[in-house]
């Protein structure tokens, strides 16, 4: 097998830039979550469950970024912390709906929308908002393509 080019694949020439924006992307929203005295994993969780009713264990897993092995460690650190309850959910003993508690909502109400100020500068000085959607749209394009199973 040869070894590509990546001077010349248009394609390979899009994996470097991806993964630094990712890195740089990175670094920076984790050290302003940290600086809120949170994990990612547990800004995550608080940022999916604001302004929710609550969601069960499964639903949470799937819209969040958090791995199942991590969820149930950050939902006990969060109870623990008064963030979150669980409850059990009528007609099925074996669910249960997370939910944030009046501390929890509080914290949403306060780091979501410090977090969003904080990013948006980014977002606003590299992108313009025509682009943004552009850029959403082909990233989803990207990641959709990466989860299909190969034919």
């Amino acid at each position: 097998m040869d070894v590509p080019d990546f001077k010349d694949d248009p394609y390979l020439k899009v994996l470097r830039p991806l993964v630094e924006a990712y890195l740089a992307f990175w670094r920076e929203d984790s050290r302003h979550i940290r600086s809120m005295r949170l994990t990612p994993s547990q800004f995550d969780v608080i940022a999916t469950l604001g302004d929710t009713d609550g969601m069960t264990c499964s639903d949470l897993s799937a819209a969040t970024l958090v791995t199942k092995g991590t969820l149930t460690g950050v939902l006990d650190r969060l109870e623990a912390k008064g963030f979150i309850s669980r409850d059990g959910v009528k007609g099925d003993r074996r669910c249960i709906r997370i939910r944030l508690t009046g501390k929890g909502e509080a914290l949403f109400r306060k780091t979501f929308a410090a977090h969003a100020a904080f990013l948006r500068p980014y977002f606003e000085r590299g992108l313009t908002q025509k682009e943004a959607e552009q850029a959403r749209a082909l990233l989803l394009r990207i990641r959709d393509s990466f989860q299909q199973r190969k034919r």
